[in-house]
């Protein structure tokens, strides 16, 4: 029987005998009227109580409502010894049990996933939905080279323009290669996720370059080194049998002797010289490690420079060195240094043609130094920019499209940072950033060594005039000018 059942039947019977003794009382019995009014206070204590424990669940709702409001699973009701009131308490300690494990779940899951998204390499970015940047993670800003400052409540669209050249916003789950700084390539992506129950979209970044710089470079490797053996092989035996075939000449009549011998000796020749083809590509391959020692930058430069004296004469080109007198010694690989220096002046002047200037700039940077050498040849065509440093890559007639891949791959091997871009409007630049580890002394100037070192290099506008050793060791290739690129 049910609260509401009891107290009905209870105020029915005691109306039923109240209106029935009052009418008795008042004919006959009027002093009886104090156990009437005795009557009239139990009735009111059973009554008090009954209408008390029948507002017991109502009291209990009302707690479990500002508790739900407050967001506080951890209380929970003791049962009252009544079946009704029982029944509601163990269903709601078992609701806010479940949602209590529900909510440390996710808690646990949240604090999670957003520790994978900050150590993640991969750039992920979360729009909300006019497809402003919410959120953007570590790897995000180190890809990009910016802040989280910088995106943070910018449409994605206005941040990629100035961030991620070609990027716009892909259509969801689009797959695009991106070239950033014309050597890195970024993988950028476009998925979707629910949030209370409406699509949101994110934006995924993959740093590809050592990746797809590692699988290239496997490729040409087997490839160059398949057709080295091959044309060795094949060379070294026929340039046999031409020598032997030379020993007819004198078989000949004199006037077909000359034509017969300047044959072979063409022939021969031409196979010299397809082994020699074969070498510089082999070289490439044979790239041994660099050995970092301490050498003057200046130095370095101006012996590439006076090397190159002649053919900047021909050409009537300006040489405008301002090397920081602080970055006198820096740990390299001279000779492979040497080598990138020579390549990408070689092409400067080529790009330039004649009638220019080229600039060779360095100074410190808030993470060590940097080397620019820039040109006045024209910039660099935005249809060219994104094949940059792709393995036999060419825009030059005859080219073998390996010198700006020589050039990654000792600069690479350096741990030295590097770009090819247009720097202003006409001109080109191929910067070289520097680490701190391999400065010999700080941007500041202080030694890291023991000993300190006199500043050297040339006036700003003078052309260094330093020794015209060649650098040995390397084939020197001139086939990654910007805008005829290798």
């Amino acid at each position: 029987m049910t609260q509401r059942t009891k107290l009905l039947l209870y105020l029915g019977a005691v109306h039923a005998l109240f209106l029935g003794s009052a009418w008795v009382f008042l004919q006959s019995h009027r002093l009886w009227l104090l156990a009437v009014e005795l009557g009239f206070a139990v009735s009111f204590a059973i009554g008090w109580r009954l209408v008390d424990r029948f507002a017991q669940p109502g009291r209990v709702l009302d707690t479990a409502l500002e508790l739900l409001e407050a967001e506080d699973f951890t209380t929970r009701f003791r049962e009252a010894h009544h079946p009704e009131v029982d029944r509601l308490i163990r269903l709601y300690n078992r609701m806010v049990d479940h949602l209590r494990q529900e909510r440390v779940g996710n808690q646990e899951q949240d604090s999670l996933l957003r520790r994978l998204i900050a150590i993640s390499p991969s750039g992920i970015i979360a729009l909300d939905y006019d497809g402003r940047v919410t959120d953007i993670n570590p790897g995000a800003c180190a890809i990009l080279g910016c802040t989280a400052e910088d995106a943070v409540g910018r449409p994605w669209p206005e941040v990629a323009a100035s961030l991620l050249p070609g990027g716009g916003l892909p259509e969801v789950g689009e797959d695009r290669l991106l070239t950033l700084a014309g050597r890195r390539r970024v993988r950028y992506r476009k998925l979707t996720f629910l949030d209370r129950g409406f699509p949101r979209s994110f934006l995924i970044l993959d740093e590809m370059t050592r990746e797809l710089r590692e699988i290239e470079k496997a490729a040409y490797e087997k490839l160059i080194r398949t057709m080295s053996h091959e044309v060795n092989n094949t060379g070294g035996a026929v340039i046999s049998i031409l020598h032997s075939c030379l020993a007819y000449a004198r078989h000949l009549p004199p006037g077909d002797r000359a034509d017969f011998e300047s044959g072979l000796d063409v022939a021969t020749s031409r196979t010299r010289n397809l082994g020699d083809f074969m070498k510089s590509f082999a070289e490439l391959v044979r790239l041994p490690p660099p050995r970092p020692e301490p050498h003057d930058l200046a130095a370095l430069v101006g012996g590439v420079v006076r090397l190159l004296e002649p053919e900047r004469e021909r050409r009537r080109i300006r040489c405008r060195c301002s090397l920081d007198p602080r970055l006198s010694a820096v740990r390299v690989d001279a000779a492979q240094m040497e080598q990138v220096l020579l390549n990408v002046l070689r092409n400067a002047f080529e790009a330039i043609d004649a009638d220019g200037e080229v600039a060779i700039v360095s100074g410190p940077t808030a993470h060590g130094a940097y080397l620019l050498i820039e040109d006045t040849g024209g910039g660099i065509p935005a249809a060219v920019e994104p094949a940059l440093f792709t393995s036999f890559f060419t825009t030059k007639p005859g080219g073998q499209g390996l010198g700006l891949t020589l050039i990654r791959e000792i600069l690479s091997a350096h741990g030295f940072g590097y770009r090819l871009e247009t720097t202003v409007p006409g001109k080109a630049g191929f910067r070289i950033d520097i680490p701190p580890r391999a400065l010999v002394a700080d941007p500041a100037g202080t030694p890291v060594d023991a000993h300190d070192r006199e500043p050297r290099g040339p006036a700003p506008d003078e052309s260094p005039r330093i020794g015209s050793t060649a650098p040995a060791g390397l084939p020197t290739s001139s086939e990654a000018a910007p805008r005829g690129t290798d």
